[in-house]
């Protein structure tokens, strides 16, 4: 039996020798790797921290000692080793375990995240409630290097030197975020001096000191200081010194036996200590390994091949993708944004053409928008794509440094709505609520990839801010042949006439449709309304339908609070129009992940169960008419 097969708590990890933990790391590498190649995952991450993980529960007292994961998308060791081995098969499936850190699921996990940069801060916060209580547990933040280039990284770190608490920050440096690593701070954190050179140096060092007579002893102290000093400088080092860090590393983040000894030796250091480790991101799996981007999130694959299962189909983010270079070999205007994702938003096509019109910016959204501005400022025109989650974290700029100036950005929101499998800290269900009440914003939402050509090409022409949001996944083929047209700001298309109107927003078109089908073998008269813009809103069309005989239904994959169907209801409101309206959308509540297909249907977002809304909707007005009279 191997060693992982032992192990369902911390508490058996530490029954294991020293000599063994690294037959247990390669253990758990196959495993993760056997069970990603089946549900999907965040692999190479994952991999590269194995050994964090083993160290750090061999060496702390979980779960009262605080391990707090940056993102977590490289706690799959960590989930593994805290009791959740037998159901690690369940993965980000639905009703199984999320492929986040999560306190609800495991009192190992210390702080729920699946967003990046928040460690720090939450360790800081976790450690001065410890302090306050007159607790003495450890807390611990493991972040990587990437998350290290958004500014709430450094909100944390500066605060934490100031207030000298006990915290202990594992930088994970593999020179990787999910792409390649950008900026100043990557170079500077690149200026590594190897575990082998720095050992070396101090070892010589203290040789010639002691040599020297008389007074050799009494000097090695001095010297030490000294050559910490120098190794300091020549390191990154003196960066988090300069933050009120004590700085120990570079040190092999795939050497067990020096995790483990370096983590016994910073447990009796009292104040903010940073410990700086380096680490392959795909360690032990050689396609992730030459390919860690690819391999950051990944579906199904075959493991000898690393090909993924079934075949490859076109999406969203592609089509965005060919369209804006079509649009940019026109239009010397258009320059492109991201924020350490060219990958994830189709962007690394656009660097390979336009290099000198892209901006990858890192880990920092708030910049990416505030960047965009002044670019727009001197007549530009901006495209930064980012996914709507991650958009959250840049409201103020968008409205401060976008909205505000009536500045001509583009945003692009990749993964709007359901995104599935990555659970509640994804899904794009919110961008429609805390957008549409901006002055000067437009947003749109395309009914397919066709629609998301065209809007795009508008939004570039609008001269104004506008926001496009499409879906996850994959799509249907378009014809790239046709040439791009302008779609009239507003304007909504009528798809089907009835007498009760389904106004129907984005990736909710098509399956209004299909219900819109079954509803009329039933003898229900169901028009569709492909709405478009969440803002401006077409009024007259929508006035139009709400003279329906009976009423109107809004659908949207968007929180219903704020979101398009409160915009109709408003616009009904101003014009004191009463109508019957029912809404479909998301409920107030957080999504847990599963499948797109699982959870729409969950929320009544697919042809049943808007068949199923829209057929109760005309029953209860029915029913109403008859007591009326």
């Amino acid at each position: 039996m191997g060693k992982l097969e032992s192990i369902d708590s911390p508490a058996d990890l530490k029954r294991l020798k020293l000599q063994e933990l690294p037959e247990l790391a390669a253990e758990l590498r196959k495993f993760i790797i056997d069970t990603v190649s089946e549900v999907g995952g965040h692999l190479a991450s994952s991999l590269g921290a194995v050994e964090i993980a083993i160290a750090l529960h061999y060496v702390l007292n979980t779960p009262e000692d605080r391990i707090i994961w940056d993102v977590g998308h490289q706690a799959y060791a960590h989930k593994i080793l805290t009791g959740r081995r037998k159901d690690f098969h369940t993965l980000r499936q639905l009703g199984g375990i999320s492929g986040f850190p999560r306190p609800s699921e495991s009192a190992f996990d210390a702080f729920a995240v699946g967003h990046s940069s928040t460690s720090i801060s939450a360790a800081l916060g976790i450690a001065a409630a410890r302090d306050l209580s007159g607790k003495r547990y450890k807390v611990v933040s493991v972040i990587g290097d990437g998350s290290l280039t958004a500014g709430l990284s450094f909100e944390g770190l500066n605060q934490a030197g100031h207030l000298k608490k006990d915290i202990i920050v594992i930088l994970n440096d593999n020179e990787m975020s999910i792409s390649r690593n950008v900026g100043a701070l990557s170079t500077f954190l690149s200026r590594k001096i190897t575990g082998r050179f720095a050992t070396k140096f101090k070892m010589e060092v203290e040789s010639f000191i002691k040599s020297v007579p008389r007074i050799g002893e009494k000097l090695v102290g001095i010297a030490k200081r000294a050559e910490d000093s120098l190794i300091t400088l020549l390191t990154p080092g003196m960066l988090f010194e300069g933050l009120g860090f004590h700085y120990i590393g570079p040190i092999d983040g795939h050497d067990i036996d020096s995790l483990v000894a370096t983590l016994n030796d910073v447990n009796e250091l009292k104040g903010p200590v940073l410990v700086h480790v380096l680490t392959k991101k795909g360690k032990g799996y050689p396609p992730a390994e030459e390919d860690p981007a690819s391999f950051h999130g990944v579906g199904p694959f075959v493991i000898a091949t690393g090909k993924p299962k079934g075949e490859a189909k076109p999406s969203y983010t592609n089509v965005f993708s060919s369209t804006l270079i079509e649009i940019a070999e026109k239009d010397k205007r258009v320059v492109a944004i991201t924020a350490a994702m060219p990958e994830g938003t189709g962007l690394s096509r656009f660097a390979e053409r336009f290099p000198e019109r892209f901006f990858d910016v890192g880990i920092a959204e708030q910049h990416a928008l505030t960047f965009a501005g002044g670019l727009a400022k001197e007549g530009f025109i901006p495209v930064t794509a980012i996914y709507s989650t991650f958009l959250q974290r840049a409201y103020d700029e968008v409205f401060h440094d976008v909205c505000l100036q009536n500045l001509p950005v583009v945003i692009a929101m990749d993964r709007a709505g359901i995104v599935g499998a990555d659970g509640a800290t994804h899904h794009g269900l919110f961008d429609i609520s805390f957008l549409r009440h901006l002055p000067n914003m437009a947003l749109a939402a395309p009914k397919d990839a066709e629609e998301l050509r065209h809007l795009l090409f508008s939004a570039i022409n609008y001269n104004r801010p506008v926001a496009i949001r499409y879906p996850r996944g994959a799509c249907a083929g378009v014809d790239t042949s046709v040439e791009l047209k302008e779609i009239p700001i507003g304007a909504a298309e009528v798809l089907k006439s009835g007498e009760v109107c389904i106004l129907a927003l984005g990736t909710m078109v098509h399956p209004a449709l299909e219900a819109s089908s079954r509803l009329e073998k039933e003898g229900i008269k169901a028009g569709v309304v492909n709405c478009r813009f969440v803002k401006p809103l077409d009024e007259g069309c929508i006035l139009k339908a709400a003279s329906s005989p009976q009423g109107i239904v809004t659908v949207e994959e968007n929180a219903l609070q704020g979101g398009f169907g409160s915009a109709v209801m408003e616009l009904l409101e101003e014009h004191s129009i009463k109508c019957p309206v029912r809404r479909i959308g998301v409920p107030d509540e957080f999504i847990e992940h599963g499948t797109q297909e699982e959870l729409r249907a969950q929320l009544g977002l697919d042809a049943e169960g808007i068949a199923k809304a829209v057929r109760l909707f005309v029953s209860e007005n029915k029913k109403a008419l008859k007591l009326a009279f």
